[in-house]
């Protein structure tokens, strides 16, 4: 790995992902990293330095939040799997131009893609990404298939370590956190938001149909209620990114 004037000799697992910690002191913002195999195959990596400055940053998460497929969810690990076209995924209403209005209130305003999809549909979901006018950032995706304990990755143990690790590597981040109600996103981010309080700008929860909530968990009622508790941060719920910039506007935290 070339980073700089820094050369690093790393490792790939068995699916060809590098995962590593690499020490370089590079200025703040976008850079390239280039990655090459004994053979001699060469790509590039994006980078981005995020400046001191940056205060707030967004953690979203993508099934059901920024896109929707329509799939009942035991099926949706196969097909995000092994279906690769990005026509067949269809972008959330007005999540785009929420997410770009957040980035113009915060122009330093990291954004992170939180997902349990696995890896190798990450060229699919950053095309996605792109041509949806969702400003750019790193994906944390997840190996797929079997564990020592299942046939399935816990989706909500690789959210609860992503975010503690993030927590950690950014420590004075305020973190506005993107959800839906289909599954585990509430309680997910209730749980951080009790174990890190002083470090959680809003958090904003999708509420889904009831035709998506049946295929997201068999019930057309939300498995997890996305109602604040007393004392809680700033939480939000509506059908989609429109009515969440507006309840945004209206609580003083982005501008009209």
């Amino acid at each position: 790995v070339l980073l700089g004037d820094h050369e690093f000799t790393v490792r790939a697992d068995r699916s060809g992902i590098v995962d590593a910690h690499l020490e370089v002191s590079l200025p703040p913002g976008h850079h390239q990293a280039v990655l090459w195999t004994v053979p001699g195959n060469e790509v590039t990596a994006d980078i981005t330095v995020v400046p001191p400055e940056a205060e707030v940053g967004l953690i979203s998460d993508i099934d059901d939040t920024v896109m929707v497929t329509w799939l009942p969810r035991p099926l949706l690990a196969f097909w995000n799997a092994f279906v690769v076209h990005q026509s067949s995924r269809q972008v959330v209403p007005g999540m785009p131009m929420l997410y770009q209005r957040l980035a113009r209130e915060h122009p330093a305003m990291p954004v992170v893609y939180l997902s349990t999809g696995a890896w190798n549909v990450f060229p699919v979901l950053k095309r996605f990404l792109y041509r949806n006018g969702y400003p750019d950032g790193p994906l944390l995706l997840t190996d797929w298939g079997p564990t020592n304990t299942g046939f399935f990755r816990s989706g909500p143990e690789h959210k609860h370590r992503a975010l503690a690790q993030l927590a950690a590597e950014f420590p004075t981040m305020r973190w506005i956190l993107v959800g839906d109600d289909g599954q585990h996103d509430p309680s997910i981010y209730a749980e951080f938001a009790a174990r890190h309080p002083e470090r959680i700008e809003a958090i904003l929860i999708r509420r889904l149909t009831e035709p998506e909530q049946l295929l997201a968990h068999g019930s057309r009622r939300p498995l997890q209620s996305s109602a604040p508790a007393n004392g809680s941060p700033l939480t939000l719920t509506a059908p989609d990114g429109h009515s969440l910039l507006i309840d945004l506007q209206r609580t003083g935290r982005i501008s009209s």
